[in-house]
């Protein structure tokens, strides 16, 4: 069992959370339970997932729970571009949460190529 909290990754992907609920304060009151909702659930999955392998007792199953965060990573792009799109998301503020975005489902894919190795699991 790891202590989540100390992870960098974990850190960074509840900052990114953060990001994405900030981002989405100001969205129109018709996207509440719509596009609103899809952002925030997709962003607090990513360290949600991560929180929750690291409860794990096997390598294997932290790499599952990685391998779902970052399908989180991906989910919260695209709703991120079509918020954007919508005129939702100024693109200044878009660029600045796609930019952590990409940072944590990077070190998620390095964490995940590190941990496969020890569980003998691939990334792909």
């Amino acid at each position: 069992m790891r202590d989540f909290k100390g992870l960098l990754v974990w850190q960074k992907a509840h900052r990114l959370t953060l990001e994405a609920y900030k981002a989405t304060e100001t969205f129109p009151h018709r996207e509440r339970f719509g596009l609103v909702d899809q952002i925030r659930r997709a962003s607090s999955s990513i360290p949600a997932n991560i929180a929750e392998g690291c409860g794990r007792r096997s390598q294997r199953d932290f790499a599952r729970f990685l391998q779902h965060s970052i399908g989180s990573t991906n989910e919260l792009e695209y709703h991120l571009l079509l918020a954007r799109d919508l005129g939702y998301l100024e693109g200044d503020l878009h660029t600045t949460v796609d930019r952590s975005l990409r940072e944590v489902r990077q070190m998620l894919s390095s964490l995940l190529r590190k941990v496969g190795k020890d569980a003998h699991v691939t990334s792909e």
